[in-house]
């Protein structure tokens, strides 16, 4: 079987490097139109992944088509795929993006604001019929790699999944309507991402204040099971540090979602600012995250001093 990938950066490259080792993978991405195009060849020939000369030329051939790309790219790509794509291709998306456009009750919009722009539903319509899969990435992609949970929804998705299995991926059928299985994924960030945020935000305030053990040990008690005083707040605050402004293109996909059924979204739209802040931060003084490697969040608090 043919696979390719669109977009070829932390998710895609995990997920097309595993699958290479059994099979033939290919993929695109819009870098390799600017000055990374070396450094992301060499990633994809260390992984066994041959590079298309185009989106048309990696998609040529290929059972199934994968999309990785941030929030803000995913219906460009989707537009840009369905008509390359032939009968008998199937492209799962991937992207965290607001599963639907209209509210209930006749599609109004909320007071004030401009009409939403496609999403996965609206994006399903460019494709042909069964074509377009919906895929919600349950949990980060780096540790469990292909064993990442999938849940997969769309017309052809029930029959997709076992396929999907067969290559190694955890993937699960979720529903037989494009967007039910985003809309779990858009609800669950509000969580998930939420508390990165404010993890980051607690913190922060904390080491200033010199009181973060007694925060941290507070937080413990609260809740142990999460372990707060271990490697817990480290891992939160690197996933802001390291893909902070993709997070918070995907949280601006949630309030989309949200306001799509009627919540106007406050805490999600801040979790939107939220997320960009630190990487914007770091940015400003030209600070890397490899450069925080191995990562300690006390040390990136006395970095951006």
């Amino acid at each position: 079987m043919t696979i390719a990938f669109i977009g070829f950066g932390e998710a895609g490259g995990i997920l097309a490097a595993d699958l290479a080792r059994e099979h033939a993978v290919t993929m695109w991405d819009c870098k390799l139109n600017g000055p990374e195009r070396e450094a992301m060849g060499k990633k994809a020939r260390d992984s066994r992944v041959q590079v298309g000369n185009s989106l048309a030329q990696a998609l040529e051939g290929a059972t199934l088509v994968f999309s990785t790309v941030t929030a803000g790219e995913a219906l460009k790509v989707a537009q840009q795929a369905a008509a390359l794509l032939q009968p008998g291709q199937y492209f799962l998306d991937l992207n965290s993006v607001a599963p639907e456009t209209k509210r209930q009750g006749g599609g109004k919009f909320l007071p004030g604001a401009p009409p939403p722009p496609e999403t996965k539903r609206q994006a399903a319509e460019h494709f042909l019929p069964g074509a377009y899969i919906d895929v919600a990435v349950m949990a980060p992609v780096p540790p469990a790699r292909l064993q990442t949970p999938l849940l997969i929804g769309g017309p052809r998705a029930e029959a997709i999944a076992p396929r999907l299995q067969g290559l190694g991926l955890n993937a699960r059928y979720g529903a037989s309507t494009v967007g039910q299985v985003s809309a779990i994924k858009m609800c669950r960030s509000v969580m998930i991402k939420g508390l990165e945020a404010l993890t980051t935000e607690c913190l922060f305030a904390a080491r200033e204040y010199g009181v973060e053990e007694e925060v941290l040990s507070s937080l413990h008690h609260s809740f142990p099971s999460l372990g707060w005083t271990g490697a817990f707040p480290d891992y939160l605050i690197s996933r802001v540090a390291e893909h902070g402004i993709r997070r918070s293109e995907e949280m601006e996909e949630v309030v989309k979602t949200l306001r799509d059924v009627g919540s106007v979204g406050i805490m999600s739209e801040a979790i939107a600012k939220s997320q960009r802040q630190l990487p914007e931060q770091m940015a400003a003084r030209s600070l890397s995250y490899r450069q925080l490697m191995p990562f300690d969040w006390k040390t990136l608090v006395a970095r951006l001093k």
